[in-house]
């Protein structure tokens, strides 16, 4: 990756902006992270923006064509790497009104590994738990918080090592200013 260039999972800076899924498929959707929410992209459309304020609980990873193919969820191979190459779903619960809700985002050619897809469900769960999902607005947080959290072996993975993993990154991002 060029040094404009980073990933965790299926989270990647292009451009200085972090996106969810492939944002250079002109027929795709991603979700980016901005200042004020998550701004689902989709072909054919303006899209729509999630403010970080409606974001409660929920959020989740899944994997596949739909957004009800939750059984797809923890589906990774055995050399630890996500097993569907159908696209993913970030799932989350709303406020005001209060709803179940999904973006849409589609792969990129490049394999995920399953920590780094555990890793960011891990980190975007104590950020909801903490009320801090603003701080995904902020590039230069997001990069620090995944820069540590890329690194490590794709093996067994726990709670316990997940939740290490994100107290450790949350630490090195810092407070945040978005």
């Amino acid at each position: 990756m060029g040094e404009d260039r980073m990933s965790l999972g299926p989270l990647e800076l292009t451009d200085g902006r972090w996106r969810l899924g492939d944002a250079e498929r002109s027929d795709g959707h991603w979700v980016e992270f901005r200042p004020d929410g998550l701004h689902q992209h989709e072909p054919d459309s303006e899209g729509q923006l999630i403010p970080w304020s409606r974001i409660m609980d929920g959020i989740r990873l899944t994997w596949g064509k739909h957004s009800w193919s939750t059984n797809n969820r923890g589906q990774y191979t055995l050399k630890g790497m996500v097993a569907t190459r159908d696209g993913g779903w970030l799932h989350m619960t709303l406020r005001h009104p209060y709803e179940d809700h999904q973006l849409r985002f589609d792969q990129h050619t490049r394999p995920y590994r399953a920590v780094d897809a555990l890793r960011l469900e891990a980190l975007l769960r104590q950020l909801t738990a903490d009320g801090r999902l603003h701080v995904l607005g902020d590039a230069d947080w997001v990069g620090r918080a995944a820069a540590c959290l890329a690194g490590g072996e794709n093996r067994r993975i726990t709670s316990r090592s997940l939740r290490q993993a994100v107290s450790e990154a949350l630490a090195a991002a810092g407070p945040g200013n978005a």
